[in-house]
């Protein structure tokens, strides 16, 4: 995992010799950084932005110590990371769900984004963790056009205990909600989870029918689910759903597979809301928080 970017860094690290460091000393390491940053699917926004604030922390500096350079370059480089996936305000997923419950109002959570990318598991994984802390949840099937939809769904309730709250195929998305949600307060079930269909990101009548549920249900977390795996293209997704929708974060799946990295920080700073989970297996429990230092440690040498 992250392996092409942690061998990028650690030769631009390497390339930093000199002890005191001009624009011209670093203009060849800092261009290899960026290729590197852009071989890993960080976006080109992105990768140009890393390499500026390392560049800004390094131009004029001097070290005394032999090696030194080179633990400067190291920190500036985790620095510039470290700022991107932590300027954003933090949302604290179990922390909503306490306040919707003290409130007295149901936790309602809609899961957007492109199809195949996990949208249905990680609702899976999202119950259980709600589960585990004391939460009864229901889940909405708004997804009443991909055929085998309601029968994933329904699967996962099955082994976890939960019921689902579907229509008959070719329904309203946004009624399948609002009778989720109606259903919860009426039983008492403290959280609803909505499984939308994937949309691409283009198909404006598909993106239409997503803000009609987000407007029917008045979610207190609209979350894009992306794949880590497809890189640049997850940036697009989340960039363009929160453009329609306005999400509050976003869940990276396949992080356990060959992910480069790149995704988590272009997405971060692109749409300037945060990573919230990483999918890193197919189980229920495989859903880690998001945590800045452990993608860092996992790309820098």
């Amino acid at each position: 995992m992250f392996e092409r970017l942690r061998r990028g860094l650690q030769s631009f690290i390497e390339s930093v010799k000199t002890k005191q460091l001009t624009e011209e000393d670093l203009e060849g390491p800092l261009n290899e950084l960026e290729l590197s940053l852009l071989e890993s699917d960080v976006a080109l926004p992105v990768a140009e932005e890393v390499v500026r604030r390392v560049k800004e922390a390094l131009v004029g500096r001097r070290v005394k110590r032999l090696g030194g350079v080179e633990e400067l370059a190291k920190e500036a480089v985790r620095e510039a990371l470290t700022r991107i996936l932590e300027d954003v305000e933090r949302v604290d997923f179990l922390g909503k769900a306490s306040e919707a419950k003290s409130s007295g109002e149901v936790f309602k959570v809609v899961l957007v984004g492109p199809n195949g990318h996990g949208k249905t598991l990680t609702a899976a994984k999202l119950a259980r963790l709600l589960l585990k802390h004391g939460y009864t949840c229901v889940f909405a099937c708004s997804d009443t056009f991909r055929a085998g939809a309601e029968e994933q769904l329904e699967e996962h309730a099955r082994r976890l205990g939960v019921r689902v709250i579907k229509h008959r195929y070719g329904s309203d998305p946004a009624a399948v909600a609002y009778d989720a949600v109606t259903h919860a307060r009426a039983k008492g079930i403290s959280s609803v989870i909505v499984d939308t269909a994937g949309r691409l990101q283009t198909d404006k009548s598909l993106m239409d029918e997503m803000r009609k549920i987000v407007r029917v249900v008045q979610p207190q977390l609209v979350i894009f689910v992306g794949d880590a795996l497809t890189g640049n293209d997850a940036l697009d997704q989340a960039e363009k759903f929160n453009e329609a929708v306005g999400i509050d974060g976003s869940i990276l799946t396949k992080l356990d597979a060959d992910a480069k990295g790149g995704a988590a920080i272009s997405i971060a700073y692109a749409t300037r809301k945060p990573i919230l989970f990483l999918g890193v297996g197919q189980g229920y429990d495989d859903l880690i928080p998001f945590n800045p230092n452990w993608l860092i440690s996992k790309i820098l040498p």
